[in-house]
């Protein structure tokens, strides 16, 4: 079997480090060129089928790579970081965001009843039986594309509280695995300028606290009946205040003619502009269920100049950003969604068909990695010349997507492996197999 294109190999050898032996670093990578190639189902079976490997007697091996076979998915998630950030002139934005799996079956554990966020409107709620999981993305720039995209190096599955009783485990709440991964992050990045995004789910003083404490600025949605308070007054006789009077409710801002309301054009959803209202400030925002301890926010109140849209509640815990920064900071965390359906469609998310619980667990999280992989593999060949916009008649590009991204880096990888090199068959493939094997495990000691 030919050897895989330099191109590609720079972006696969620094994971060498999360394997514990040569042989299963070369069927995971075997797996993950295959995750690529194939169209439909991301199935050990489809994988093997279009590697040409569909008369390998010892098939089973390669279901081992992920139901039984030793490697850190936790340092593979540190060593994607790294290649994504880049960087550092800029601080490190990072969204969190939940994605619902469908999966039915009784061998699957973790799986529970979930709002179905794609299918449910606000009139109509749809619950789905799946797999809930936490994706971490950072947010980046390339010159080929105009869009701000999120690049997942971190999912991990969060299993129904049902599953924890069943197996006597502690269960965690999605705030519990969010300061979780706060933590780990700046364990990997300990001097590294970080904004971290979320969405009013994750809006709780338990990760706002937690992010103080780690020095990281979090940007967040509150909702409008939230508790501001003004600071205390620390000149009067008896026990210091904690917080001072409360603030007026969001609707009497909203009807207030008193303040002064502020324009501004910001980036706004869909990569256009929009230019909207709004009054900032700052004051305590105090969660009784949590702490007794106000924390200092900078909220920003948003409303629409011509009343089509909601208004919004946005809270910072950096004092000193703008608010026009933070509207632009949680505005482009809906880039996400588009990760999310771009996976969906190209890479084969929710085709897998695993039972197996580490299989399950270890599944997800590498189609959204690979979708990183793709997008710095394509920037890589988009340095090089070798990246093409697919226009049509009726849809006029202007800029690359993701689809030419993915189909680009399949034609080289095709070209590269297949046709440039020597003639591919079953036969030939099972013939050269130890060649191929013996040829990448040099190729890996040399480069490390």
């Amino acid at each position: 079997m030919p050897t895989l294109p330099t191109n590609i190999l720079a972006h696969l050898l620094p994971f060498r480090s999360i394997f514990f032996t040569d042989k299963t670093f070369l069927k995971a990578s075997l797996l993950l060129i295959g995750a690529l190639i194939c169209k439909g189902g991301r199935t050990v079976c489809s994988i093997l089928r279009v590697l040409g490997l569909k008369g390998e007697t010892g098939f089973a091996k390669y279901h081992h790579v992920l139901n039984r076979a030793r490697w850190d998915a936790l340092e593979g998630s540190k060593v994607l970081l790294q290649q994504i950030d880049k960087d550092h002139q800029e601080p490190l934005k990072i969204i969190i965001d939940g994605h619902l799996e469908r999966r039915k079956g009784k061998m699957i554990s973790a799986k529970g009843n979930y709002r179905d966020a794609v299918q449910s409107s606000k009139d109509c709620t749809v619950i789905s039986s799946g797999l809930k999981w936490l994706c971490v993305a950072s947010l980046n720039r390339f010159s080929w594309c105009k869009r701000t995209l999120a690049l997942p190096f971190m999912t991990i599955l969060t299993p129904h509280e049902d599953c924890n009783k069943k197996s006597g485990k502690k269960h965690k709440t999605l705030q519990d695995w969010t300061c979780q991964i706060l933590m780990q992050i700046r364990r990997w990045l300990p001097l590294r300028s970080i904004i971290f995004v979320g969405d009013s789910e994750f809006a709780c003083a338990k990760v706002a606290l937690e992010c103080i404490k780690q020095k990281i600025i979090f940007v967040s949605r509150l909702k409008l009946n939230a508790r501001l308070f003004n600071f205390p007054i620390r000149n009067h006789m008896g026990r210091p205040q904690k917080k001072g009077t409360r603030l007026p409710t969001i609707e009497t801002i909203l009807t207030d003619r008193t303040i002064e309301w502020e324009m501004k054009e910001v980036s706004w959803y869909g990569s256009t502009r929009r230019t909207v209202q709004y009054c900032t400030g700052v004051c305590l925002w105090h969660v009784m269920t949590h702490s007794s301890t106000p924390i200092s926010i900078r909220y920003v109140v948003i409303k629409d100049p011509e009343n089509i849209l909601s208004p919004l509640l946005l809270m910072s815990t950096n004092l000193e950003l703008a608010p026009w920064e933070i509207i632009e900071n949680y505005v482009v965390r809906w880039n996400i969604e588009v990760s999310f359906h771009e996976s969906r469609e190209h890479l084969g998310i929710e085709t897998q068909r695993q039972w197996s619980d580490k299989a399950i667990a270890r599944t997800t999280p590498i189609l959204f990695a690979l979708y990183s992989l793709v997008i710095l593999i394509g920037n890589t060949l988009f340095k090089t010349g070798k990246v093409e916009i697919e226009q049509t008649a009726w849809y006029i590009k202007e800029d690359f997507k993701f689809s030419d991204m993915f189909k680009s880096v399949r034609k080289y990888l095709l070209k590269e492996m297949y046709f440039c090199k020597e003639e591919f068959s079953e036969q030939a493939a099972l013939k050269s197999q130890k060649d191929f094997i013996d040829r990448v495990v040099d190729l890996v000691l040399q480069v490390a």
